[in-house]
């Protein structure tokens, strides 16, 4: 695809993971009219995924203004559901939205490399791992880039894209065009451990953590500090159990791999929040609480 082009809404994408992040990819580019096929190993996890999607529809007609055209049924007509990954030989672009997990992420990107056509894009939506550390998986360097989009995904308007070293100018100019197709604004830059957005997020929820932790605050307050006192639409631990405290563990464990910087190293209070299954939104508990679950 030429840059500057737009692609057609007929182009096959591809999704892998049937988690929160999979599933609103998923429908970010089938309501723009996309076939979507989405691979998740586990029968249980697309099963979880379809109740999701539904609504995350319902939720985005009932959020967004104006509402999405299409009604929700004939949307998620075109999501496909499979379980074995030959299933997306022919999709021109793939998002990977696995655990930010390296070894899970390298599993992942082989498998895709071997099943996917020679000519599709890789793009993992990876919170803080180097594309350049994805790419070395594949016989495919110049088809490998982040597309790191935010939670949740099908009401957010920005893509934290990123180019790795390897990257070509074809396979980026597929991705900006696909995305600016679906209606999402893309921040290109440069590959680097947590890129933006988490290199500054992640030890600005840490620190935060930290406080709670050693007593000079509550959760509650801290958000507040920053809310009230800063104009944040949201504190930094009330964005960390939208995220999922889960995914926030996993991202400092990759930041302090890669970078080899303290700061990074994850609060005892968020991994023993994780342990103890308190994830955040969707497990109804983290920092904060969501109601019963």
């Amino acid at each position: 695809m030429s840059s500057g082009s737009r692609p057609p809404t007929t182009t096959p994408i591809g999704v892998v993971g049937a988690g929160t992040m999979g599933v609103g990819v998923a429908q970010c580019f089938a309501e723009a009219g996309h076939p979507v096929t989405l691979h998740d190993p586990d029968p249980a996890a697309t099963a979880a995924g379809e109740r999701r999607l539904r609504d995350g529809l319902r939720a985005a007609r009932l959020l967004r203004r104006p509402a999405p055209g299409d009604p929700p049924a004939e949307v998620a007509a075109r999501v496909r559901w499979e379980t074995a990954p030959d299933a997306l030989a022919d999709a021109a672009l793939v998002v990977e939205c696995g655990p930010e997990r390296m070894d899970v992420k390298e599993r992942i990107l082989r498998t895709l490399d071997a099943a996917c056509g020679p000519d599709t894009v890789l793009a993992s939506c990876t919170s803080a791992i180097p594309v350049e550390i994805l790419a070395g998986h594949t016989g495919r360097p110049d088809r490998v880039l982040a597309t790191h989009f935010m939670n949740p995904a099908h009401l957010k308007d920005a893509v934290e894209v990123v180019r790795g070293p390897r990257t070509s100018e074809e396979s980026l100019a597929t991705v900006l065009a696909l995305l600016d197709a679906i209606g999402k604004r893309a921040h290109l830059v440069r590959d680097s451990p947590g890129f933006v957005s988490n290199r500054v997020l992640m030890p600005m929820i840490n620190d935060a953590a930290a406080r709670v932790e050693e007593g000079t605050a509550d959760a509650e307050t801290v958000d507040l500090v920053f809310t009230d006192c800063f104009g944040h639409a949201m504190g930094p631990l009330r964005t960390a159990d939208l995220i999922g405290l889960d995914t926030v563990l996993d991202s400092l464990v990759v930041l302090r791999e890669t970078t080899g910087d303290p700061r990074f190293e994850p609060t005892a209070l968020l991994r023993g929040l994780v342990e103890r299954g308190h994830r955040g939104r969707k497990s109804g508990r983290g920092f904060h609480t969501y109601g019963t679950r």
